[in-house]
């Protein structure tokens, strides 16, 4: 007769998702924190230990983005001068310890900087950020030999080295390790082991001008040639013009002008080239799951941040003086419903950065919350210049040096496509891996039976029934509470245990995880915002407006998630109306305009441009002075470009 317990087992056995070698890597990899509070249902009251002070010359960073102003910088410009500056100045070295030639700093810093160059030029942001993110720098740093890292860091920390890597092919995108390119293991005429590679490398950003490249293979190794015994995900490092390596073919995003192509052949390498040694083998991806919160927690939310504050404090000084129907545009309701939904994300944006910064600094690695914030900066950030656009109107769409916005907006798709797709990171990752692994007591489960271990099971199991029960019961007390962020987050941890009752379906049903997905990542939003408060003290009426506009997001789709779950009558008591007052958007533009700490936040770490700094300007002039009509006149022209003329066959320039 088969005992309850086994019989308990082996019913939610069948019902948990098939978990593949690489994503029990990804779970394995990385730490929780705010996220796993989250499905617990309560925030803990944050304090960070860390007091960041600047390493960097500031006086450098002005200079390059002086510098170097044109955004085509590749193939058209003389992007040799941009590498040689940046390298002899330790700009590809903010990961590397001073030991090696490198200038480690906080997190912080280091998003401040990237912040500041990407606000001036958006393609030196990119090019600059890269060599510090996901690449050779990183790996070598925690898996390199002490032998690779003599070699290899002191040049990649003065620029000697140009590193890229190359992950992705033709047939592994999203599906980063699916039909990626292969390894083998032979012996060479002389008795000698080597590894035979074919590479089908794209979209590799650097590579065209790169002479270190970091490579991803999974290698087989038929017959046990190597010391190891063991195959799989693979990382080693080869240097420009190996024999049988190709980097012939550059690509062109959308005319953004960084460097970014291919990376392809079939080389032949030593197992030392392995990052690590032999050690390492078949423990790339595993490395690489570790390496990816400088990407997508750091880089690509510096990004976000840098185009979204420039968006929302240039356009709110431009609707301040540019007038229409003999009324300053930010007097119209429809306007100000623009500029709040810019403010209010570009406030979410700053204060989750800073809290991420904070916990990165700490020594945390939140593999789940990095995902979160790649896809929710980079995400807002294009509603932010979106909106922008639309108040900029015929001026956002015409070059000229006016024009603060038309840099980032070309740009936003990059921010949005890589280091995951964000349909990808929100339908997948977020909630889909971040239950698994945020969630006390899932991935616990999880490991329970991934080692056949039934009496382990049952105590998480219990473990948690015990969690849900107390969590139900909390959803129907929390419904009296008048803290709505405090409401949701119960409500949030509740939902998330009956959906986990979906198993292996979740990952099939998109929507769903998607929707919370994105209700997981506005709370964290939320909370952070509450947090930056409560370190900066800039806003307390823009910070409760945030959370409202945040938590009124959710409404929505609480309700919809509820609608869609099997015996979601249960849980009808978390839903709640969404109640907007037209007021709301009126008000936060009001706070900005007389709370001059917003506008000094929204400024800091940016590089005014021309376009910006006569904004900045007429601001603190008289309207009925001179000075002011002309250089009104200024600010609404746009750029003037010679028409040419026609004589003939030919065509001149007037």
């Amino acid at each position: 007769m088969v005992s309850i317990k086994k019989l308990l087992f082996n019913n939610v056995k069948k019902l948990i998702p098939r978990i593949s070698a690489t994503e029990m890597i990804a779970l394995q990899s990385g730490t929780t924190s705010i996220d796993r509070q989250l499905f617990e249902g309560k925030i803990k009251k944050t304090s960070f230990n860390n007091k960041p002070h600047d390493v960097f010359d500031k006086k450098l960073i002005t200079e390059l983005v002086e510098k170097f102003p044109e955004q085509q910088i590749y193939p058209h410009g003389n992007y040799h001068k941009l590498f040689e500056f940046l390298g002899i100045n330790r700009f590809f070295s903010f990961l590397i310890p001073e030991k090696y030639g490198g200038k480690v700093m906080y997190v912080e810093e280091m998003s401040n900087i990237l912040t500041y160059i990407t606000s001036a030029n958006p393609t030196l942001g990119v090019i600059t950020m890269v060599p510090n993110s996901l690449g050779p720098s990183e790996l070598l740093l925690h898996y390199g030999t002490e032998e690779q890292k003599k070699k290899y860091l002191p040049k990649l920390a003065n620029g000697q080295n140009i590193p890229c890597f190359g992950l992705t092919g033709p047939n592994n995108g999203s599906d980063a390790t699916g039909s990626i390119d292969k390894g083998s293991v032979f012996m060479d005429e002389n008795g000698k082991v080597k590894i035979r590679v074919n590479l089908n490398k794209r979209y590799i950003t650097l590579a065209p001008v790169s002479n270190l490249i970091g490579i991803a293979f999974d290698l087989e190794d038929e017959y046990e040639l190597l010391d190891s015994r063991r195959t799989g995900i693979t990382v080693a490092l080869i240097e420009r013009g190996h024999e049988g390596l190709k980097q012939d073919y550059y690509h062109n995003p959308l005319d953004t002008g960084f460097p970014n192509g291919t990376v392809q052949g079939s080389i032949v390498i030593d197992p030392e080239q392995i990052i690590g040694g032999q050690k390492n083998v078949g423990e790339g991806w595993k490395m690489l799951m570790e390496c990816l919160a400088a990407g997508r927690g750091i880089c690509l939310p510096a990004t976000a941040n840098a185009s979204s504050k420039v968006a929302t404090s240039s356009m709110y000084l431009y609707a301040k003086h540019r007038k229409q129907f003999k009324m300053p545009l930010i007097k119209m309701e429809a306007i100000q419903n623009k500029l709040a939904s810019m403010l209010y994300q570009t406030w979410a944006i700053q204060a989750s950065i800073f809290v991420t910064n904070k916990l990165l600094d700490e020594g945390e690695k939140p593999a789940v919350i990095s995902a979160i914030m790649k896809e929710q900066t980079t995400e807002r950030g294009r509603e932010i210049l979106n909106d922008g656009m639309d108040i900029y109107g015929g001026s956002g769409i015409c070059k000229g040096e006016n024009n603060m916005l038309e840099k980032f907006y070309r740009n936003v798709p990059v921010g949005i496509t890589v280091e995951g797709s964000n349909t990808l990171t929100k339908n997948l990752i977020i909630f889909g891996q971040g239950l698994n692994k945020s969630h006390p007591y899932i991935y616990p489960i999880l490991n329970a039976i991934q080692k056949d271990n039934e009496d382990e099971f049952m105590v998480q199991f219990k473990n948690i029934v015990k969690h849900s029960l107390g969590l139900y019961g909390s959803s129907f007390t929390s419904m009296f509470s008048s803290d709505e962020l405090a409401k949701q987050t119960v409500n949030f941890a509740c939902l998330a245990n009956f959906v986990a009752l979906k198993g292996g379906a979740i990952k099939k049903e998109q929507g769903l995880s998607a929707d919370m997905a994105t209700i997981m990542s506005n709370l964290y939003l939320a909370h952070c915002v509450q947090i930056y408060e409560s370190y900066m003290k800039v806003s307390e009426p823009l910070t409760k407006m945030t959370i409202e506009k945040l938590t009124n997001e959710n409404k929505e789709l609480f309700q919809r998630v509820i609608y869609n779950l099997p015996g979601g009558f249960l849980l009808l008591h978390l839903n709640s109306t969404k109640k907007e007052s037209y007021s709301l958007n009126e008000k936060i533009v009001n706070e900005l305009q007389d709370n001059p700490k917003i506008l000094e936040k929204l400024l800091e770490n940016i590089h005014a441009d021309k376009g910006l700094s006569k904004l900045l300007e007429i601001d603190t002039l008289d309207q009925e002075s001179e000075e002011y009509k002309k250089l009104y006149d200024d600010i609404i022209s746009v750029g003037q470009f010679k028409v040419p003329i026609h004589t003939g066959d030919n065509i001149h320039q007037v």
